[in-house]
């Protein structure tokens, strides 16, 4: 008698909502249902429910079994997103499809694992009674909104959402969905604009898309990688003949506020018009209207057509401007993994480092240095250890990353400045005081570097380039020397002379990017000391006179330096040779 008593106190309760009581053959029934599920018995009780009409809710060791009518909605909607994510267009209709499948479909007893709201606020719900959620799993609340799980602790969950806060209270229901965070990819996704979920926001209808991708992915191992020796060209005089980029590469794109960072990412989308690369503009924390700015001009260059721009603007919360850069290089990979080659820009992680901040200060997460959470290395070297070139075995597709981060007054040791050039195989330097002297693009010839170098340069650029960077480092360290002093002899007059005519030679107009063959032939004519005697306020108009001269009178040569990347010796001294006599004859007198 006391071990029976002991056996009914010991059992574990299960509730059953629904508008009337179930009889004692019912609780039989559930009892018996309850035995062979969870593999225990329960003792069922019953709460009044007259919101589930003639269903009911069976509730028993954290999950649900929902026998109401939005539960059986529910599973047929689940059903037919699974036929409309596996439809292809050549197979079949998929309005038959649906019709057939909604014919011969039944409703099934099915677990679900629910939870309820403890607190909500600030884009952050913590949650209770989810017991087997993992991380980074995206849960739904029943007003629609979709979360990510971000936090797990032995008594709750946090929760950061991707919707509106307002329909979500306390005791709001919440469920698994036993999915990761991911975002649907196609190649429907180019020329588009898409938030960080992967909806579209230009008004230009839905995408259909191609498949689904988790927004977080491990990074391809080394046996899966290949070295970096293709060039992504950036038709920047400046970066490509001192600092290449290679496909594969990550290269940060570094310095204060309105310096000219966005351009060179947006000129770069520019010069890859006809190369067969995909391009991905990853918006964070940027105004709409500046989003909107940039989505016009690559319209108006034809760039949108090789292009998909992610917004995360700065009216968005902070768990979406956090994903975002995570579902950017979901859809990059989409197109590596096929055997593409893809650029991508991340502008810019410091607001990506400051979104996450906010999320975990707000999941109470201990702060670190600059209130950053711990892991905030590891936040953006996941990211862009995405970025790499794939072995031919896998196909030999490539994702290309720019990442930029803005410093203040010039402070690339700040916290997050200095994590990811750690992470990065290199930086383009801006500075404030080069752009404001009009010297635009306005990279510090010192403190940029690329760690791919010359392996990502073509055979022409490496003969051209020569002894520039050099020439501009002395140039720099004689100017700072000799600017306190008048008296200055002859051969250093020539040098800074010579200086200031290469800095003048590497300005560029904003959405002008140069071909390969301009660069080349502008280079080679430069390191000749071509136009040394040309004015300093002329410099710019000679070289466009000069490279309009030479697609006139040596076209073939320029055709043959663009497609093969290769310059003879011959073909320099022939460039040079032409510079001179085009010097002597329209310019000398």
């Amino acid at each position: 008698m006391e071990e029976s008593k002991t056996s009914a106190v010991s059992k574990k309760e299960a509730y059953i909502y629904s508008a009337v009581s179930p009889d004692a053959a019912q609780k039989k029934r559930f009892e018996a249902f309850l035995l062979k599920e969870q593999g225990e018995e329960f003792e069922l009780v019953w709460k009044q429910d007259e919101t589930v009409g003639n269903g009911f809710r069976l509730e028993a060791a954290g999950e649900v079994y929902d026998w109401t009518r939005e539960g059986r909605y529910r599973q047929l909607a689940d059903m037919l997103d699974e036929i409309a994510a596996r439809y292809d267009d050549e197979e079949s209709d998929v309005i038959t499809l649906f019709r057939s499948s909604i014919d011969s479909w039944a409703a099934h007893v099915r677990p679900e694992e629910e939870g309820v709201v403890l607190t909500v606020g600030d884009g952050i719900v913590l949650a209770e009674g989810l017991r087997s959620v993992v991380y980074g799993e995206i849960v739904i609340f029943e007003s629609g909104v979709k979360g990510m799980v971000q936090d797990l602790r032995p008594d709750c969950v946090g929760i950061i959402l991707f919707g509106d806060d307002t329909d979500i209270t306390e005791g709001s229901r919440v469920r698994r969905t036993k999915k990761t965070a991911g975002i649907p990819v196609g190649d429907a996704y180019i020329g588009r604009v898409v938030n960080a979920l992967g909806e579209p926001i230009d008004g230009e209808g839905k995408i259909k898309a191609s498949g689904y991708r988790a927004i977080e992915s491990p990074a391809p191992d080394i046996v899966s990688r290949q070295g970096v020796d293709t060039p992504m060209n950036t038709g920047l005089l400046s970066i490509d003949s001192m600092f290449p980029i290679g496909r594969g590469q990550r290269e940060l794109i570094i310095g204060d506020r309105q310096t000219g960072k966005t351009t060179i990412a947006t000129d770069t989308i520019l010069n890859q018009k006809g190369n067969g690369v995909i391009c991905i503009y990853v918006a964070i924390g940027q105004k709409s209207s500046s989003v909107a700015h940039i989505v016009g001009n690559l319209k108006r260059q034809g760039a949108m057509e090789y292009t998909i721009v992610v917004s995360a603007s700065a009216s968005e919360t902070a768990p979406v401007q956090y994903i975002a850069p995570y579902a950017g290089a979901a859809l990059g990979e989409y197109f590596m993994y096929q055997g593409k080659d893809v650029l991508i820009i991340y502008d810019d992680l410091s607001k990506h480092a400051i979104a996450y901040r906010a999320l975990s200060l707000l999941l109470e997460r201990s702060p670190g240095r600059e209130a950053y959470p711990g892991d905030v290395f590891y936040l953006h070297s996941r990211l862009l250890e995405r970025s790499a070139r794939l072995s031919d075995a896998i196909g030999g597709g490539s994702m290309t990353a720019l990442p930029i981060v803005e410093t203040q007054a010039g402070d690339v040791s700040a916290y997050i400045p200095t994590n990811i050039i750690s992470i990065t195989d290199g930086q383009i330097f801006l500075e404030s005081d080069l752009f404001f002297a009009g010297q635009r693009p306005a990279v510090n010839v010192g403190l940029s570097v690329s760690r791919v170098g010359g392996a990502a340069q073509t055979k022409a650029m490496k003969k051209a380039v020569g002894s520039l960077r050099l020439d501009l480092a002395q140039y720099r360290e004689m100017e700072v020397f000799t600017q306190f002093s008048s008296d200055l002899d002859e051969s250093t007059k020539k040098q800074l002379n010579y200086g200031q005519g290469l800095m003048k030679l590497l300005i560029q107009p904003q959405g002008h990017p140069f071909t390969l063959h301009e660069q080349v032939i502008i280079l080679c004519a430069a390191i000749a000391h071509v136009m040394e005697n040309v004015p300093q306020n002329k410099i710019i108009k000679f070289r466009d006179e000069m490279l309009k001269h030479f697609s006139m009178t040596e076209s073939a040569l320029c055709a043959k330096i663009d497609e093969t990347g290769i310059m003879t010796p011959e073909e320099k001294k022939q460039i040079i040779e032409t510079a001179k006599s085009f010097y002597e004859d329209k310019w000398q007198h």
